[in-house]
């Protein structure tokens, strides 16, 4: 033992020996030491295992079920296993639509022989609005296909000849910057480098290996489309329309050459369309990224400068936001009657960087009061000059090439980039004393919104549609009624479009679309060498459906041989709006007189946002009268736009463009940053777009489903814009939840042997609150078609959403609880066969909106063997009419509602009073007249249950310890409380709530009398507060009045 208790010091002496008090001291010391020890142990071996079992637990919570049986592809769904205890999208939404696709529920073949057989109920056809092959969906596209979906499957269920024609937009110029830049990215080549023929080819590529992608998201969101009709704007057919549109009305004068002023994008050196310039506000100066600078461009000023009078010491002061035209002013205008210039009119001016002398013309457009009163006119280079050019007959000079170099005789200048010459030549003005001064001024800059280059007003050779006579045809499609335009708000931008047209620019100088069918002619007999770079006369120009027929006509109009002709095709493609305006008729087989084109041309209705009523909308009807002699659809409803929740456009540098598939799914927000770095955005512009996303987004987007996606959008669809909040969206996701609940919880009721109604008749002996349910399920059908009918479809899902909400789930089914526990087999009996119609028909009203959940749902009904055999999804049954629900009783409504009113106001007692719904108390009801009397005491059963009491008593002597509650002037309620309740805890709780009420009120009162409060706080702000004041009193009423009974009883 000496060997143990001995220790060593460290010079090598061994320690004195201890003794056994110390020993014993130190012993005890030791046990302490060690079991604080296995303590700690204990402690550190199990809070992990329990922090884990915690969080294991709180996981599987929240873990969604999931679809994981074996179900091959187009097969049905299995729903013989038991549904799960939660909804879940992911689970739900699995299986059902290629199930749908593979029986061709969605074809108008469907039930029929062919699309050819007549149908008495008529026919409903919609084309999709084209998306862009090179996107993927955005809340628009949603939207378009939330609304257009819930129509063609309500028009499909009450079983119309139905079909929602598929197609891809080529997207001429968005696709043709995708595919430089991949080819760029992945072989250092332009395509020039790869000639014409090769890229083109490389397109073609990238489409069959990426453009599917937009499909199979219109296939998420459950788009019930005939995919056999899809249709490209780039396939045989719809080219073949193309061409031949474009001949027949090349041949008729109705497509022309001209040169005129176009939007200029000098990075993709072509013409675009007005859609795709975004007009960009800026307050003043400004400084933005342009492609091809290493230095941000400023904007936002107006530069002032001088011009010397010719033969004199006088000068002229004009201004400009572009101070590089100047290089091709031609002008200066002033108007006729400023007595500043009346001796100037006839002069000359002289230009400071150039052999050019510049008149001084006098025209009325020009404004007295706005700066100096003199204008410079640049006509080839700004639309407004360019109309006094055309007056004035003055010089169109083109100062820029089609890169945005400056090229002509101009010195230094020649040869600079339009926005370096900006700078050199304010630089030069001020060396020649004429520069005068630069200021703020605010302004609209035109961005091109696929290269984000500047806008240039160029004037080029172009392709045109002669407009004026097919829009005033427009007009009276209109006017006449024959073409509906909804809502009828629209009508007033139709005419203004219409009534404002000018000729529609239909060239583009791309490589990717359809190239234009048009030949310039030379004669061997007669000329040599190519064309003339720009020639625009339309006397050299033919078109033809091949190049031999254009060969045949330029002999004929020239009255030589074939062999005599050169033709040299036309370098440039179509716009894309002009493939998409033939649409309605090219997917059908146009030209030809296809079995399609006589059955679903015209087409019923079509639908899309209200931005592009002139642009594809107004194009459709063009061409569809004149090539066809037929508006393209009778009815045209306009969506609103969707904006952010705070009413904001979508865009990528706020970071609120949201993808819809991440509603769908929800996402993390460090994955919504990551989508911002994989975009063209600049590194401020993502650090801005992560704040706006971290603001909105905090906690990332949850998973939504596509049933509670398409519900929203449709509900929120009224008026020009939708302020879209995910956080609405995700509100009726736990709406499906409710709906998951309660079918799963009314499944339970029915047994074995429940044989449902296969007709719509009364069993006989129901109650009260069952002729009630039904009458409400009939209100709710009702107002469903009569939404759909019209296109109100905050309408339609309203009655919908209330129906299953506050009437189904709320009432009728806290209702049945006790009859199904109760020993009433006939009663039972007939309130299943009243819970079966609500479920079956409360499924079928919501199908058009959710098509995932009702299917799920409806399959597992215990629907009749016939309806089985002859019904086997819900796509394809009936919507419920009117007809069908002749249930309708407003007696029994108003009676319920006033049944409610009593409920509802015993309920907020209770709830003042802090009653929890397991303690059962007596009602005492005091009515006035015998009415009121009678109407309460037949529905004393569903009072009780909804107002959680054990008795209900109607002008009974009410006991002591009663909270007086009125209803009506007819109606009061003595609510038995005592024994019930401590009044002075509830007092004292009450208390509590009545300060903090009256801090709130006093707050509201204080910011609502302040001095400014009219002016700066925005109206939305001061209706909330007005509402809150409002609430906040009643509340403080009842509070009080809760006191004073509290009082009484102690």
């Amino acid at each position: 033992m000496a060997d143990e208790t001995e220790k060593v010091l460290q010079n090598g002496t061994a320690e004195p020996p201890k003794t056994a008090k110390q020993l014993e001291k130190e012993a005890k010391k030791q046990a302490k030491l060690d079991k604080l020890k296995q303590k700690l142990e204990k402690q550190q071996s199990a809070a992990p295992k329990k922090e884990n079992e915690k969080k294991e637990k709180k996981k599987e919570v929240k873990e969604a079920a999931v679809y994981s049986i074996a179900t091959p592809e187009g097969e049905k769904k299995d729903i013989e296993h038991s549904l799960p205890d939660a909804y879940s999208p992911g689970f739900v939404e699995a299986a059902w639509y290629p199930w749908w696709e593979k029986q061709g529920f969605f074809k108008p073949e469907y039930g029929r022989k062919s699309v050819s057989e007549p149908n008495p109920k008529g026919k409903f056809i919609i084309i999709i609005p084209p998306p862009n092959v090179t996107g993927s969906l955005h809340l628009g596209h949603a939207l378009t296909n939330a609304i257009q979906d819930s129509i063609v499957r309500w028009h499909r269920m009450r079983g119309e000849t139905s079909l929602w024609n598929p197609g891809c937009d080529h997207a001429g110029i968005a696709t043709q910057v995708v595919v430089e830049k991949k080819l760029w990215r992945e072989e250092q080549k332009t395509r020039h480098d790869i000639g014409r023929e090769g890229f083109v080819n490389k397109v073609w590529e990238w489409k069959n290996e990426k453009g599917d992608r937009i499909y199979h998201q219109l296939k998420k969101l459950g788009s019930s489309f005939d995919w056999d009709r899809a249709q490209f704007t780039m396939n045989p057919r719809l080219s073949r329309a193309v061409t031949e549109a474009f001949v027949r009305l090349h041949d008729e004068g109705y497509i022309y050459r001209a040169n005129r002023l176009v939007n200029w994008s000098c990075t993709l050196k072509s013409a675009i369309s007005d859609i795709e310039v975004d007009k960009i506000e800026i307050p003043g100066r400004t400084f933005l990224s342009v492609p091809g600078y290493t230095e941000k461009v400023e904007f936002g000023v107006l530069v002032s400068f001088a011009y010397k009078v010719e033969d004199s010491d006088e000068k002229i002061v004009v201004a400009t936001t572009r101070v590089e035209t100047m290089l091709g002013d031609t002008a200066v205008a002033v108007h006729p009657e400023d007595p500043r210039y009346k001796h100037l009119h006839g002069k000359f001016v002289v230009h400071p960087f150039c052999d050019r002398r510049l008149p001084i013309v006098t025209d009325e457009f020009v404004e007295r009061d706005f700066g100096t009163g003199a204008v410079k006119i640049t006509p080839a280079h700004d639309p407004n000059d360019y109309e006094v050019g055309k007056r004035k007959n003055l010089h169109f000079i083109t100062i820029f090439d089609d890169k945005g170099y400056i090229y002509g005789d101009y010195g230094i200048f020649t040869g600079m980039k339009r926005f370096e010459a900006r700078k050199a030549i304010t630089e030069e003005l001020k060396k020649l004393d004429l520069y005068v001064e630069t200021k703020n001024n605010p302004m609209v800059v035109p961005v091109c919104s696929r290269s984000k280059d500047i806008i240039e007003p160029m004037l080029k050779p172009q392709w045109y549609v002669k407009c004026d006579e097919m829009a005033a045809k427009a007009v009276e499609a209109v006017d006449s009624g024959e073409l509906k335009i909804i809502p009828e708000m629209h009508i007033k931008t139709w005419h203004y479009w219409m009534n404002g047209i000018r000729d529609w620019c239909i060239s583009r100088q791309l490589w990717w679309g359809h190239r234009i069918p048009a030949y310039f002619v030379r004669l061997k007999s007669r000329c040599t060498g190519k064309p003339a770079p720009g020639t625009e006369a339309n006397a050299h120009w033919v078109s033809g459906r091949t190049e031999q027929e254009a060969r045949e006509k330029a002999a004929k109009h020239y009255k030589t041989t074939i062999d005599d002709v050169i033709l040299t095709q036309d370098e440039d493609v179509l716009d894309t709006w002009f493939s998409s305006a033939l649409f309605p008729f090219s997917i059908f087989g146009w030209p030809e007189e296809t079995e399609d084109l006589q059955v679903f041309y015209p087409t019923s209705l079509l639908e899309t946002g209200h931005d592009i009523l002139f642009f594809w909308v107004a194009r459709m009807v063009f061409f569809g009268q004149k090539l066809l002699g037929k508006l393209p659809f009778k009815e045209v409803y306009l969506h609103p736009i969707v904006r952010d929740a705070h009413g904001r456009k979508m865009s990528k540098s706020l970071g609120n463009v949201i993808d819809p598939m991440d509603v769908i799914h929800g996402i993390a927000l460090e994955n919504l940053h990551e989508q911002l770095l994989n975009s063209n955005l600049e590194p401020t512009e993502i650090e801005k777009a992560k704040a706006g996303q971290k603001r909105d987004y905090p906690d990332g987007i949850p998973e939504c489903g596509t049933d509670a996606l398409r519900f929203a959008l449709c509900t929120m669809c009224s008026g020009r814009d939708i302020n879209l909040d995910i956080l609405r969206v995700q509100g009726y996701r736990f709406f499906c939840n409710k709906i998951w609940n309660a079918t799963r919880f009314a499944l339970s009721y029915f047994s074995s042997d429940f044989v449902a109604p296969a007709t719509g008749e009364f069993v006989g002996n129901e109650k009260v609150m069952d002729l009630w349910m039904l009458s409400r399920l009939a209100s709710a059908v009702a107002d469903a078609n009569q939404g759909f009918m019209t296109y109100d479809f905050p309408t339609v899902t309203t009655a919908i959403y209330n129906v299953w909400l506050y009437e189904l789930c709320d009432v009728y089914l806290e209702y049945l609880k006790p009859v199904f526990a109760s020993g009433d087999a006939a009663t039972k009996k007939t309130a299943q066969v009243t819970l079966y119609r609500a479920l079956e028909v409360g499924l079928r009203l919501l199908s058009p909106f959710m098509p995932f959940i009702t299917e799920e749902l409806y399959q597992r009904l215990p629907r009749p063997q016939s309806v089985k055999d002859n019904i086997p999804s819900i796509c394809v049954a009936p919507y419920p009419e009117s007809s069908e629900c002749s249930w309708r009783n407003e007696t029994i409504e108003n009676e319920v509602d006033f049944v409610q009113k009593i409920a509802k106001a015993i309920r907020s007692a209770r709830s003042d009073y802090n009653l929890p719904n397991k303690t059962k108390t007596e009602a005492y009801l005091q009515c006035s007249d015998s009415a009121t009397e009678t109407t309460v005491t037949k529905y004393i059963e569903a009072l009780q249950t909804l107002s959680y009491c054990s008795k209900i008593g109607v002008n009974e002597k009410a006991p002591q310890g009663c909270a007086i509650i009125t209803v009506s002037d007819k109606c009061q309620v003595n609510l038995l409380l005592k024994g019930l309740i401590e009044p002075s805890k509830e007092i004292a709780k009450i208390q509590k709530k009545l300060e903090f009420l009256e801090n709130t009120k006093n707050k509201l009162n204080q910011a609502m009398t302040a001095a400014d409060y009219a002016t700066k706080v925005p109206p939305e702000v001061q209706q909330t507060n007005s509402e809150k004041w409002s609430q906040t009193t009643i509340e403080l009423e009842r509070l009080q009045y809760a006191i004073q009974a509290l009082k009484l009883m102690e």
